[in-house]
C-alpha cells in the first residue's frame, strides 16, 4: 500500500513544493488505508460467501443416501477446525449444515449463490467440489445417490463429470493401503486422477501431470480471499496427483 503515499506526495509536490508533497503524502495514507480496508472487507466476504454455501451443500449430500452417518458429522466438524473458523462462523456453518439437510432446501439456488461469489474462478470451484467429496467419503465409500449429486453439482459449477471421478479416485488411493485395494484397480485409479487413458504415451502422461500440478498448486490461492488453512487441501490434491503419476510410472517401468 505504499504507492498510494507516493503518487499522492509527488502529485501534491507538482502543486505546492514540499509542504504540497507533505498534503499529498497524508492524503496518500489515508487513501492507503481506505484501500486496506476494501481489500479486508472483500476477502472477508469471500469467505463468508465460500463457508456457508460449503456447509449447506455438505448437508445436502450427506443426507442424499437418506442417512446423515456419524463419521459425515465428525468429518463436517473436522473442517471447523481445520479451517480455523471463529466461534460466529462455527454456528453459521452447522446453520448451513442442518439446512442443507432439509428436504425443502434448494441445491441450485446455493450453488448460484456460490458461483456469484467466487465470480467462477476454476481453482475455487474445484477447491469446493473437492471439499464435498471429501466429506461424503467419510465413512469410506461415495454412494450411488450421492455420487449422483455430485455430479449434479459439478455440472452445475460449469465442471466436467471427470472432476467427481478423479476426486473420487484420488480418495480411493488415500485409503488404498488400509482398504486393502488390489494393484490393478490402484492403476485404474491413478490414470483418472491424471485424467489420461491407460494407452496414452508416456509424453502424454508426464504433459497431463505437469499441468494438473500447474493447476493445482497451493500458493495459486493466495489472494483468492479464502483462509490459509484451506491451503492444506490443495497440498493433498498435489501429493495425490504425484503419488498417481508414479503409481503409472512404476508401472510402466514394471512392463518395459
Amino acid at each position: 500500500m505504499l504507492f498510494p503515499i507516493i503518487i499522492g506526495g509527488l502529485i501534491g509536490y507538482q502543486f505546492g513544493r514540499f509542504p504540497g508533497f507533505l498534503i499529498g503524502a497524508v492524503a496518500g495514507v489515508l487513501l492507503a488505508q481506505y484501500l486496506k480496508g476494501r481489500v479486508r472487507s472483500r476477502l472477508a466476504d469471500l469467505q463468508s460467501a465460500f463457508i456457508e454455501p460449503m456447509f449447506a451443500v455438505m448437508g445436502a449430500l450427506c443426507k442424499a443416501d437418506g442417512v446423515v452417518t456419524r463419521d459425515e458429522i465428525q468429518v463436517a466438524e473436522q473442517f471447523f477446525n481445520r479451517f480455523r473458523l471463529s466461534q460466529q462462523q462455527r454456528e453459521v456453518a452447522k446453520a448451513a449444515f442442518n439446512r442443507g439437510k432439509a428436504p425443502e432446501f434448494d441445491l441450485d439456488a446455493e450453488l448460484d449463490r456460490f458461483l456469484r461469489a467466487s465470480r467462477g474462478q476454476p481453482m475455487l470451484l474445484q477447491l469446493f467440489l473437492q471439499l464435498q467429496v471429501s466429506a461424503v467419503a467419510a465413512d469410506g465409500q461415495v454412494h450411488p445417490e450421492e455420487h449422483a449429486m455430485l455430479v449434479r453439482i459439478a455440472r452445475k459449477l460449469g465442471l466436467p463429470e471427470s472432476q467427481v471421478d478423479q476426486l473420487e479416485a484420488m480418495l480411493r488411493g488415500a485409503h488404498a493401503d488400509t482398504a486393502g485395494t488390489s494393484s490393478s484397480q490402484q492403476l485404474d485409479d491413478a490414470y483418472k486422477v491424471l485424467g489420461v487413458s491407460a494407452d496414452a504415451s508416456d509424453q502424454e502422461v508426464k504433459r497431463a501431470y505437469r499441468k494438473l500440478m500447474s493447476e493445482n498448486h497451493p500458493d495459486k490461492l493466495a489472494g483468492r480471499g479464502l483462509p490459509e488453512s484451506m491451503r492444506e487441501m490443495a497440498e493433498e490434491k498435489t501429493r495425490e496427483i504425484s503419488h498417481a503419476y508414479d503409481i503409472v510410472t512404476n508401472a510402466r517401468k514394471a512392463t518395459q
